[in-house]
């Protein structure tokens, strides 16, 4: 049986948010498995040289599915557990990191999720940790589904917090 060939148009317009369309298209791409080229990227050594630069000790560092396997690589995961999603997995093992089933995780500086749409936590941790708590919780707020906006938020929070730092206690 053969397969119909489908043309699929995501109308966009001058002053659109851009996360009507490209996660829409983001989900209709996953026909394909992504992420199919990391492998190789991380085994250029021009690409690979300009990423050791990432220093944890003065940068935020996120990555998501196969950038496990990139902070794997640049040897920033060790003792660090990582989330990537179920394709990189193996890859990510055999680099020699624990994969949590889960889709988020940090310690100290950096972070990892899994899944794509796994996105907005680490877009709410690093907002969180930049801009503070009500500017991440803003954001969520704004891209948030009508109807599931304080589920949705909740839920975020509930797998960023505990990586996030501790608030330093009042003076009395």
């Amino acid at each position: 049986m053969r397969s119909a060939v489908v043309h699929i148009a995501i109308l966009t317009f001058e002053g659109y948010n851009e996360l009507d369309s490209l996660i829409a298209l983001g989900v209709l791409n996953r026909v394909r498995n992504s992420g199919i080229a990391t492998r190789e990227v991380t085994e250029d050594p021009a690409i690979m040289n300009i990423l050791r630069g990432l220093d944890p000790s003065r940068q935020l560092i996120a990555a998501q599915c196969s950038g496990a396997l990139v902070l794997a690589r640049l040897g920033l995961l060790n003792d660090i557990p990582a989330c990537t999603d179920l394709v990189t997995k193996p890859w990510v093992v055999a680099a020699g990191v624990e994969v949590l089933n889960q889709p988020f995780h940090a310690k100290g500086n950096i972070a990892t999720a899994g899944g794509c749409l796994a996105s907005h936590y680490l877009a709410a941790w690093i907002t969180a940790r930049l801009e503070g708590n009500d500017a991440a919780e803003g954001a969520l707020r704004y891209v948030a589904p009508v109807g599931e906006k304080e589920e949705y938020i909740e839920r975020a929070w509930r797998n960023i917090t505990p990586y996030l730092p501790s608030p330093a206690p009042a003076l009395v």
